[in-house]
């Protein structure tokens, strides 16, 4: 056994040990069942794909996301200051 699954292993442990106590909202998963997309109501969303490395051979990828920082409503203004002729 090479190091990378191990580590790949550890890296999808810590995403799911960071869903406990969540309720899930959405499950979605792709015709040809290479991704799953899993969205929690508090806005999370975790990805799970199979995706295939340099030599073909799929590998489990596993990504957890953050809802985005709520921002303020609204447009950015962003002034242009005409120069003289």
């Amino acid at each position: 056994m090479s190091i990378a699954p191990v580590q790949d292993l550890r890296r999808i442990a810590e995403a799911v040990g960071q869903l406990h106590g969540c309720t899930v909202a959405d499950v979605q998963v792709r015709s040809d069942c290479r991704l799953m997309r899993i969205t929690f109501t508090e806005g999370r969303i975790l990805l799970v794909s199979v995706m295939l490395d340099d030599g073909g051979k799929p590998r489990l990828d596993v990504d957890f996301l953050r809802a985005p920082e709520a921002v303020a409503p609204g447009q950015l203004e962003v002034p242009f200051d005409v120069l003289p002729e």
